[in-house]
């Protein structure tokens, strides 16, 4: 947290061929347009080798823990 402001840190991996790891970073809610779904609801990322960031009642947490706790929330990113 810096200031007021929150913010996500990512690092970044790459292959000993020196290619990256994650290929693509898509924001889903935006501040126009909210995104929220319930556990059930929860996409699965290219058939489960991509995540979801969402920030939930308990936290900000993974699609697949989100699943496993059994709740939902606002889909703040998709990454493969």
């Amino acid at each position: 947290e810096e200031g007021s402001k929150r913010y996500i840190r990512l690092y970044l991996k790459y292959t000993p061929a020196n290619l990256p790891v994650i290929s693509r970073i898509e924001r889903v809610s935006r501040p126009g347009c909210r995104v929220y779904v319930g556990s059930k609801e929860i996409p699965r990322i290219l058939g489960g080798l991509g995540i979801n960031i969402l920030t939930t009642p308990k936290g900000v947490m993974t699609g697949n823990t989100a699943r496993k706790e059994g709740v939902g929330g606002e889909v703040l990113c998709q990454i493969w």
